[in-house]
């Protein structure tokens, strides 16, 4: 069993943006969060940042639901910014941003995407995949993640263990393929050891032994 040493003793600060307001970095005292009401496109530092910016208008379906309902509040890439800004406080303050696994958001933002496992150094920058299932998420929840720092980012957990349950629609190739369907709080939540993880990432301190195990 993971002994993990919890967020609340980490020291420095960390900002983490685009979260929710009762999330697994609320009431942490080390960490400065940034929900919807204080709208995360106004940090200014200068913390070290953990970027979630909205996905949902990144995604493969994104442009079906705009075929299909129209508005451009459903235009694929139209999320007011906030990608923009994520990166921007990134690239400015360091840390990492986390993002779902195929996002068109790299792409548009000119990030290389990550191939096979471990970090890729691009330039200025680190990228990689890694899977939340590694960190206890029901679902493989495959994650692209961008780092900035002043150090090389350290290993992180690079198996891929395949999950018991899945994220959103059902499979179309037959029942044999689904799995449980996670709620949506559920699927969007990041298991607190991969918050711890991507803490010290921001923070660049790379976990202990014990921490590892």
């Amino acid at each position: 069993m993971t002994n993990t040493k919890n967020a609340e003793n980490s020291n420095p600060m960390i900002a983490a943006l685009f979260v929710q307001a009762d999330g697994c970095y609320s009431n942490l005292d080390s960490v400065d969060s940034w929900d919807i009401e204080r709208d995360a496109r106004n940090y200014n530092g200068p913390h070290p940042v953990i970027a979630h910016p909205p996905c949902q208008l990144w995604g493969s379906l994104a442009a079906v639901n705009f075929k299909r309902w129209g508005g451009e509040h459903n235009r694929p890439g139209n999320d007011g910014g906030c990608f923009a800004s994520a990166l921007q406080s990134i690239d400015r303050w360091g840390g990492v941003l986390e993002h779902p696994a195929k996002t068109r958001a790299f792409a548009a933002h000119d990030i290389p995407s990550p191939e096979g496992h471990g970090w890729q150094a691009i330039t200025g920058a680190w990228v990689c995949e890694v899977w939340q299932s590694a960190y206890g998420h029901r679902a493989n929840k495959a994650t692209w993640l961008y780092y900035k720092g002043s150090n090389p980012p350290f290993a992180l957990r690079w198996d891929r263990p395949v999950g018991t349950h899945q994220i959103g629609f059902q499979d179309q190739r037959g029942k044999s393929r689904n799995k449980p369907t996670l709620s949506k709080r559920e699927a969007n939540a990041t298991p607190i050891e991969f918050r711890d993880e991507l803490i010290r990432l921001a923070l660049n301190t790379p976990p202990t032994e014990e921490q590892k195990s």
